[in-house]
């Protein structure tokens, strides 16, 4: 039976997450709010929100996990070969609206968005208190590509990229994956499988064994000053 939180009590504690749905899958609890004291709960316990318009908070933890271990990148030759050629420069932090806007624009193979304007809103006051961040890919001086996530101890918890050229969300990856690693970040949450983060490195593991991840990584500081630069060059 799932759990209905309340909207006003923003400290009411999630269920274990071994309570999940499984069909479908990581179903959790229902209701809510997007606060950051909720969002930065949730993220803890490897929880995130997701769902539609005319839905209500819908809070998920899938089992099995989609993870990253920064050193298992993977980059094919071709992206290699683009990397080396210098067709993108690469920030962070310098446009973290424009590019939640961009992951909440349609895509081709799907209709509607799940990232509507009241997630935008938690997510850019979470930028504001320094949980939310972005990475982005430009080709002269056009955004043309980034991502954007949640960082809290020694985890990013990815939440959704784009791109408008070829290769752009996944170089802006590479470096995502690159600094988190120079920053000491031990592990990059994918959220669920797909083709394109697994051929990133990106690998399933059991749920339980995520959140004793969680449970270790989440209590160690990493490098966060390392935010407060405003270009990372590139």
């Amino acid at each position: 039976m799932l759990t209905i939180l309340d909207p006003r009590e923003r400290n009411q504690p999630f269920p274990d997450v071994g309570e999940a749905l499984i069909e479908p899958n990581g179903l959790l609890a229902v209701g809510g709010c997007l606060s950051p004291q909720r969002l930065e709960s949730a993220y803890r316990r490897g929880i995130f929100p997701w769902y539609g318009e005319g839905e209500p908070i819908l809070w998920w933890s899938p089992d099995p996990r989609l993870i990253l271990f920064p050193e298992a990148l993977k980059v094919s030759r071709s992206l290699s070969k683009t990397l080396r050629r210098g067709e993108f420069n690469f920030s962070f932090d310098t446009r973290f609206a424009e590019v939640v806007e961009a992951c909440a624009e349609p895509r081709a193979y799907a209709t509607g968005t799940w990232i509507m304007p009241e997630m935008k809103r938690a997510y850019l006051q979470f930028h504001r208190l320094g949980f939310a961040h972005s990475f982005e890919a430009w080709r002269g001086g056009r955004l043309v590509g980034g991502l954007y996530g949640v960082a809290i101890g020694r985890v990013f918890f990815g939440e959704s990229m784009f791109h408008r050229v070829s290769d752009a969300s996944k170089a802006a990856f590479a470096f995502a994956v690159e600094c988190l690693k120079q920053w000491g970040y031990r592990l990059i949450d994918c959220q669920v499988y797909t083709d394109h983060l697994a051929s990133l490195g990106a690998t399933e593991i059991p749920r339980a064994e995520f959140v004793r991840l969680l449970d270790d990584y989440c209590c160690q500081p990493a490098a966060l000053s390392a935010w407060q630069r405003e270009d990372a060059g590139g």
